[in-house]
């Protein structure tokens, strides 16, 4: 057991006020959402500053700022550096997003560009694993949250669970993806002041030398560069961090909301911002051994460790950061994940001559509903972060090379691409339970790559790029 650093009247306070703060944001932000597109890709005309900061914030997610910490207690040195290659999804897609803007400018969702690309059955293949991605990646944040709550105030973990999801479902309901850009640039300033803080205390409190003295004594396994298990984790999240963006629709959706010649750049920018975000936030794990600090689940690590070197304020301050870094990752993926499943299953499967203001209405009550299932599988906390997670590697890292070569090679093959993402998503989940977690997104994309290559070189298509650039076949 732990004792809290904040008492629980301090804890509802924080969460009162910010929850305040992003519902009457997201509410002003959404007064001027007009229509479907305004909506779900707020009218299609953000900017750069708010492109790079929304797609810094969104990457910055729970996982980011606890599980990043679990996996350096774990892991060691690798552990925080290999979560840093995150970034390299986010610089990698940007000219992925230069792309798609130019062959889908009317698009809105990734599962537009598979069903036109590849075909229905390849569609659904798709959208089966990002919808299962989708719920995996919103239950990691949601139980962040409850996880965050209770480590630093004692507030049970359903209670603050379920209050950090109300409200990011509610503005999301209220404002849209307008609502969710503009929250997530208020968010980026929030977390990057806070980490950088974190980061000089923690150095200024504890020091190089004793963390260092104190886990070659303690926990030496955490220094070992040669760990075998941590040089696997270092590719295997190298590739998981590629396939959850080039597949996801949080990423493509804001493609298209880009303006014109702004995804690029914006992309570019937030890999290389992002990039030393995990390392600061796992460097603190690395104090345990010299703090002695007892740890109950390693997914509570990053708040345990603050609130140990820097007390009350410290406390106040992860909360703080790593409730800004819930928020601006889960409202990102409950409008982008309520975008596939209103456009491509409710209309999609359901309603195919739904028209556009039906759709528009019927968005808020996809979120609500989305929300609410979230919430439900949050309840029972079955597993740590980082275990959900990674469980869904072998699934995102399926689809990188049928969504790369897809977009950029006009012969590649439309069985193939199904075919790559069964059998990836097949043997790198047996790669996950024989072996472990930190091979299955490395299996996965190695098998998907070959079978997209033999596939397409044996049998060629000939795609017509023009295809995605039809207004009534996106719409169909």
């Amino acid at each position: 057991m732990h004792s809290a650093t904040l008492d629980a009247g301090t804890g509802w306070l924080i969460l009162a006020l910010f929850s305040a703060l992003w519902i009457a944001l997201g509410g002003y932000l959404g007064r001027r959402t007009v229509g479907l597109e305004g909506y779900m890709l707020a009218g299609r005309k953000v900017g750069l500053a708010l492109g790079t900061a929304t797609a810094m914030a969104t990457w910055v997610t729970s996982n980011t700022t606890m599980a990043a910490p679990q996996l350096a207690l774990q892991m060691g040195v690798w552990g925080m550096l290999g979560y840093s290659l995150g970034s390299v999804g986010l610089i990698l897609f940007a000219p992925l997003a230069k792309r798609i803007h130019s062959l889908m400018p009317a698009g809105f969702t990734s599962g537009d560009f598979v069903r036109l690309r590849y075909g229905k059955t390849t569609w659904r293949v798709f959208l089966a694993i990002s919808l299962f991605y989708g719920f995996g990646w919103l239950v990691s944040m949601g139980m962040a949250g409850g996880v965050l709550v209770n480590a630093l105030t004692g507030i049970d973990y359903r209670i603050g669970m379920s209050v950090i999801l109300a409200v990011c479902v509610l503005y999301t309901v209220l404002g849209g993806l307008r609502a969710v850009i503009g929250t997530d640039f208020l968010q980026t300033l929030i977390i990057l002041v806070g980490v950088v803080v974190l980061a000089w205390l923690a150095i200024s409190e504890v020091g190089f030398e004793r963390m260092h003295t104190a886990a070659l004594e303690k926990r030496p396994e955490l220094l070992n560069l040669l760990m075998p298990a941590a040089i696997m984790f270092l590719f295997n999240n190298l590739l998981f961090g590629v396939g959850e963006i080039f597949h996801s629709n949080v990423w493509w959706s804001r493609a298209f909301a880009f303006r014109e010649g702004v995804g690029f750049r914006a992309y570019l920018l937030a890999g290389v911002f992002w990039m030393p975000i995990p390392v600061v936030a796992g460097f603190i794990a690395l104090t345990v051994p010299a703090l002695g600090i007892n740890v109950p689940a390693a997914d509570m690590v990053g708040p345990l460790v603050a609130a140990r070197l820097l007390g009350t304020s410290g406390a106040v301050l992860v909360f703080i950061v790593v409730f800004a870094a819930l928020a601006s990752s889960l409202d990102s993926l409950l409008a982008a994940t309520a975008d596939l499943i209103l456009t491509d299953i409710y209309k999609g499967h359901f309603r195919p001559r739904s028209s556009d203001a039906e759709l528009a209405r019927a968005a808020r009550w996809v979120v609500l509903g989305l929300g609410i299932t979230t919430w439900l599988l949050c309840l029972p906390r079955l597993t740590t972060l980082a275990e959900l997670l990674y469980f869904t590697g072998a699934f995102v890292a399926s689809t990188i090379w049928p969504i790369a070569a897809g977009l950029f090679w006009r012969r590649t093959n439309p069985t193939g691409a199904a075919l790559a993402m069964v059998a990836g998503t097949g043997i790198g989940l047996a790669g996950y339970f024989l072996i472990g977690f930190y091979v299955a997104a490395l299996i996965s994309a190695a098998v998907s790559m070959t079978i997209v290559l033999l596939s397409t070189w044996l049998r060629p298509a000939d795609f017509d790029w023009s295809v995605l650039n039809n207004d009534a076949e996106i719409r169909a």
